[in-house]
Formats: C-alpha cells, structure tokens, sequence
C-alpha cells in the first residue's frame, strides 16, 4: 500500500522533520513499504522521484531520519549500513553471500532478559542480526 503525500507530511510533522520537498521524496521511498535499503539505494529511488537531489541531501536526511526516530540504522559490518523503515523491535537474518537483509518473524525469535548494565546506563535499541551463508557456499 502506497503511503499518500500527506500522510507521510504528516509522520514528519509529528517527528519534529520539516517536511521539504526533497525529504519528502526521501520519505516516500523509505515510508511506502517497509524496506531495508542501503544509503546508495535510497539515493537512486529518491532520484527517481525529485531529479535534483543530491546524494549529501539523502545521507544528511537519512541521517536526520535515524535521530528523529523514523527509521533505524543497521550496522551489518563495517562496509555495510542499512536504513529500515520499521522502527518497532524485531530482529534480522542477513545473508553474507548476496547482501540481502529480511525481517525476522516476530514468532520465529525471541530475545529473553537484556544484560546487566551499570546504574547510569539505560538501554537505547538492542539489534540482533542473524547471519547466514547457503549451505552451498560453506568452505
């Protein structure tokens, strides 16, 4: 289902984001389905929509996007981050061979306890990602 204009104008309204016209864009690339794209895959659907868009526009954006809460940054290893467009908790397999990330049910993991943590540290985000590799392509 397509997120309209003024829904997603709307989710960055109430996120604190001015809504721009080249955020918007940004916006309906990562808000029409859930996702998990790459910086540079953001860039070039964003570009589809609004031609002038810089590629410091998306990772500025991206970035603004992350602190105010609409999407989460993936950390998949040091060459590779991924933006997701569901914020709520759930967890990831990444494929190491082709690069492709998918949610994990939330009935197919469970996370039991979070560790122990000094007094003046809270937790912020837990991130689980489940790495594989097809029994194929195993050394």
């Amino acid at each position: 289902m397509k997120t309209s204009i003024p829904e997603i104008t709307q989710k960055l309204t109430r996120a604190g984001v001015q809504a721009t016209l080249q955020r918007v864009a940004i916006a309906q690339v990562l808000f029409s389905e859930p996702v998990h794209l790459r910086a540079d895959e953001v860039y070039e659907r964003a570009q589809k929509i609004f031609p002038d868009l810089s590629r410091a526009t998306v990772y500025n954006t991206l970035r603004l996007f992350r602190d105010s809460g609409l999407i989460r940054e993936l950390v998949v290893d040091a060459k590779c981050v991924i933006y997701d467009s569901t914020v709520s908790q759930h967890f990831h397999v990444f494929d190491v061979d082709t690069g492709m990330i998918a949610d994990i049910p939330a009935d197919g993991f469970s996370l039991v306890g979070t560790p122990r943590l000094p007094p003046e540290w809270v937790t912020e985000q837990i991130d689980v990602i489940v790495r594989v590799r097809s029994r194929s392509r195993q050394p």
